[in-house]
């Protein structure tokens, strides 16, 4: 598969100019997603955000290389919250897309006190082509920020298809035909304790939804609990109306 890889447009004026307020509201996270339970987040964003699906099982470990040919597992992660997608640079369609809307969460995720505790992994599905430079060029030109994100691949000595039943896994399919795989698109959300928590499926899910459901598992909000008589809209009312993006 030879083909000129397509770069995502960079970010647009209308995200740009919510950084700022954007910055206040994610230092201010912590404090309203401690008065919440997790269920109760996970119910609201059903509610509110039709893309995302709650999920609790042991994540599919994997063991991969970077960039560099270091050999990276999915364990290595462990005690960090852990944004994952599956895409391949030669893809000329959604998959730059896709690339850009993790870049956006990135950015959000990056100004703010959690940067240190989410980590970015992208998992190629054409490792034949996808290794050393050509990962780091993708990353570069998709704005993705190396210091949390980690674009992975499969050694050159084992099947073509390696990274294809790694995301099988995770419930992707990638069908390979006339040099074009057909898949779906799926942001994963992984705890600090290695179990799948979340799916955000798509491109039209709202990405503050994905920023306060990773910060409620950075901040490890209980399990159940009852709602806060301050706040009786939830959490993701509290931000969505911060940042401007309430529905």
């Amino acid at each position: 598969m030879k083909h000129t890889p397509i770069t995502a447009p960079r970010l647009g004026s209308i995200f740009s100019a919510l950084v700022a307020t954007a910055t206040l509201a994610l230092m201010l996270l912590p404090q309203a997603a401690a008065a919440h339970s997790l269920k109760e987040l996970e119910n609201e964003l059903s509610g509110r955000d039709k893309y995302f699906q709650p999920v609790n099982q042991v994540a599919p470990d994997f063991t991969l290389i970077d960039a560099s040919g270091r050999t990276v597992n999915l364990a290595d992660f462990r005690g960090k919250v852990v944004v994952l997608n599956f895409i391949y640079t030669n893809c000329g369609d959604v998959c730059p897309l896709h690339s850009q809307l993790i870049a956006q969460l990135q950015s959000l995720i990056n100004i703010s006190p959690m940067k240190d505790d989410v980590a970015f992994i992208s998992v190629t599905t054409d490792p034949s082509n996808d290794q050393g430079a050509v990962l780091t060029a993708y990353g570069e030109a998709q704005g993705l920020d190396p210091s949390n994100w980690t674009f992975l691949t499969s050694p050159a000595d084992q099947s073509e298809d390696t990274t294809r039943k790694v995301a099988k896994t995770y419930g992707l399919e990638f069908t390979e035909a006339d040099g074009v795989q057909m898949h779906g698109l799926v942001t994963h959300v992984i705890d600090r304790e290695g179990h799948l928590r979340g799916r955000f499926h798509g491109l039209g899910f709202e990405p503050v939804s994905l920023v306060t459901f990773a910060n409620a598992l950075v901040n490890d909000v209980h399990q159940s609990g009852e709602s806060s008589e301050d706040d009786p809209d939830g959490p993701l009312s509290w931000i969505s109306n911060l940042l401007g993006g309430s529905k």
